[in-house]
């Protein structure tokens, strides 16, 4: 999610407050003729509201087609459902760190006040600018740090990643899966670790590789972990970046892979098995309406397949008829929710269990995963 040297701003403006008729109408007259008794005197004319002015901070280019193409369709859906009473912007490709703080700070200064920031490395920066700024509300994508006017949003994406998993498992002839990481924090490892699970579940005989790229977006070296995968036995790929690289890498050597956040089947028609998106829409028109309607509070909030967050779509006909039905029930379990992904026994890379027999994980293990799952090969690199 980076190239880190250009933004793009649009869609700033307002609308100017109409001034009250009544006001001018005695204008240059000393004493004003008298209201006859029966008439009641008219209102001031009410000043038209100002909009909400929202901004989003973008890691990614807009153009990625997974991560940030996602979350600019979400900010597109909140156009599409307040008309103007918002008006929307966004800074594209700013890198996680101290130029993400400068940035926050400008889109707070243009007046904005809701700000969303779209990744992990911008949850410090964001706090900084929230603890000066108490009057501007500040949400932020995967975290987990809040403050009274910063609250945290997150998609359940181990859910997508399980569905795509379960494809895999049934389309591997090699019996090895390779999976593109971007950064080693818990919410990739837990997707890795989802996925292979959702494998295991038609084909215990499943094991899964990794090669770490170490950022969000950046096409050639997504392409390279791709081909080294595919070099070491992998035939079906999931990633965890941004890009459509490793979908295209797949179709380029005849093989198979998913498409990751949005729709990617057109960039690798013969490869493409599905893709596991997200849908940030939902969200994003929710917390619009709470900071319209003064009900916005902080906390945290993460969304799946139940609050129509997380789907796989576009399954490939070359999937058979029995594993796309297993899927639909999948899905249909965890709109429902009774369908729990992460249901003991599970055990851990190195042999010991890590939930026991009909234990449920809940979210605070979830949001803490640092290990791999039993049939993950190599080892987890350091995310400093």
């Amino acid at each position: 999610m980076t190239s880190l040297s250009k933004r793009a701003l649009l869609k700033f403006g307002g609308l100017a407050a109409v001034a009250a008729a009544a006001a001018l109408a005695g204008c240059g007259k000393k004493e004003a003729e008298p209201a006859a008794a029966s008439a009641p005197s008219e209102a001031p004319a009410a000043a038209t509201a100002e909009p909400l002015k929202i901004a989003f901070a973008y890691v990614g280019p807009v153009g990625d087609a997974g991560w940030t193409f996602a979350h600019d369709q979400g900010r597109k859906a909140i156009e599409a459902e307040f008309g103007n009473k918002v008006v929307t912007s966004y800074v594209e490709k700013v890198p996680e760190g101290p130029e993400a703080e400068r940035v926050i700070r400008d889109l707070v200064g243009q007046g904005n006040t809701l700000i969303f920031g779209t990744t992990f490395g911008y949850m410090e920066p964001m706090l900084k600018v929230a603890a000066d700024n108490p009057n501007v509300k500040f949400e932020h994508a995967t975290g987990y740090k809040t403050a009274a006017n910063m609250r945290t949003y997150d998609s359940r994406t181990y859910e997508g990643a399980y569905m795509a998993g379960v494809i895999a498992g049934a389309m591997t002839k090699s019996n090895t899966l390779g999976v593109v990481g971007s950064i080693p924090i818990p919410e990739v490892i837990r997707n890795i670790n989802s996925f292979t699970l959702g494998a295991q579940s038609v084909n215990p005989n499943i094991k899964t590789r990794v090669v770490w790229v170490n950022s969000w977006f950046d096409p050639p070296k997504e392409a390279e972990g791709a081909q080294s995968l595919l070099n070491q036995g992998a035939d079906v790929l999931f990633q965890n970046t941004d890009s459509a690289a490793v979908l295209q890498t797949a179709e380029k050597a005849g093989k198979y892979a998913f498409g990751w956040d949005s729709d990617m089947r057109l960039f690798g028609p013969k490869a493409h098995l599905g893709s596991a998106i997200i849908n940030w829409g939902p969200y994003y028109v929710k917390a619009t309406r709470d900071a319209l309607e003064g009900t916005w509070s902080t906390g945290g909030v993460w969304w799946g397949v139940k609050e129509g967050a997380i789907d796989l779509v576009s399954i490939s006909d070359a999937v058979p008829a029995d594993i796309k039905a297993k899927v639909e029930t999948i899905k249909a379990g965890l709109k429902e929710g009774t369908y729990n992904i992460w249901k003991g026994p599970i055990v851990g890379q190195d042999g010991k269990e890590v939930l026991a027999k009909d234990v449920v994980a809940d979210d605070k293990f979830l949001g803490g995963i640092n290990f791999y799952v039993k049939g993950v090969e190599g080892s987890i690199p350091s995310s400093k």
